[in-house]
């Protein structure tokens, strides 16, 4: 009796909520297409915004006003940004003393004492090598230091890119391997380019040069090398690897022996490198392997671009 009532109030249920069975005939009308995301309504995010929770809203503002707000802000404090450099730089040449000032840098005793007793305090006959070597020393360490820097950087940056170039440059390096004039030209002249840029850095200290210059005059000579003979033939003797080694143990050398200097010098304690005798080779002080290490990392570096720009791989 039970089962009965209960099929009879089932059949009763499913008529009222419409789930009875359904004739053969009718024609039931088509589903509606799914909402496409080009076809939602733009409404659709703020009514559900009301219905999520603290944190589901605060996702949704960001997804609607966060980029637009980043944008301004971020516009805003580059404007900002530039405007307090401005001042400060404005600022800065407000505070120079005007020019023929007594208190102009040009006059003070500075110069001076580079000029009458740098020579005597240096040992250098070259008073540009003792200034930037000696009295300015931690200066020039921190342009070599750039230097290695933005090589590394940029060897990282365009060394992916050398199995892309590989079959540009194949014609290119064929056709500079077959110029014989070129070659002939490159044969007499880099031999007499290396010694003249090495007699630059090793005189550096008793006339004009140094290792920033005799650096730039080794580079020429692995530059002509590389167009007369290709990248490949320069690569026998002076790769990645190479550059990386010696540049770093150049600035190494070259910190730690001027950090020996600093430090005798700033605590009035006498230093065991002698300076010479003024005029000679051996003379100086530490300045003659300081232009070594200069002219490695500057040869190295210049080359280095040259080779990255040129074909993505030193």
């Amino acid at each position: 009796m039970n089962d009965e009532l209960k099929s009879i109030w089932l059949k009763f249920f499913n008529w009222v909520m419409g789930n009875g069975p359904r004739p053969e005939n009718e024609v039931l009308p088509p589903e509606p297409p799914p909402d496409l995301p080009f076809t939602q309504k733009p409404h659709d995010k703020f009514s559900r915004f009301h219905e999520a929770t603290l944190k589901e809203r605060y996702n949704q503002w960001l997804e609607i006003h966060g980029l637009h707000i980043f944008s301004i802000l971020y516009s805003a404090l580059s404007i900002l940004t530039c405007l307090v450099i401005v001042v400060l730089l404005l600022a800065t040449v407000a505070e120079l003393p005007p020019f023929g000032h007594e208190r102009n840098p040009a006059n003070n005793e500075v110069i001076r004492r580079y000029v009458e007793h740098g020579w005597h305090e240096t040992g250098a006959q070259n008073i540009v090598a003792g200034l930037i070597l000696d009295y300015r020393a931690f200066d020039t360490f921190g342009e070599s230091s750039v230097l290695f820097t933005a090589a590394v950087s940029v060897l990282m940056i365009l060394g992916n890119s050398r199995s892309s170039k590989k079959y540009k440059f194949k014609q290119l390096h064929v056709y500079r391997n077959d110029d014989t004039i070129l070659r002939g030209v490159a044969v007499m002249a880099i031999p007499v380019i290396l010694m003249m840029g090495c007699v630059v850095v090793i005189n550096g200290h008793l006339s004009a040069g140094g290792g920033f210059a005799g650096g730039a005059i080794l580079s020429t000579a692995l530059i002509l090398c590389a167009n007369a003979y290709g990248f490949e033939s320069v690569r026998r003797f002076f790769n990645e690897r190479i550059f990386i080694v010696s540049s770093s143990t150049a600035l190494m050398i070259y910190a730690l022996s001027k950090g020996y200097s600093f430090f005798t010098g700033a605590n009035q304690l006498h230093s065991i490198i002698p300076k010479g005798v003024v005029g000679n080779i051996l003379s100086a002080g530490l300045i003659l392997p300081l232009n070594i290490c200069v002219g490695l990392i500057v040869a190295g570096t210049l080359y280095g671009f040259y080779a990255l720009f040129s074909e993505g791989d030193i």
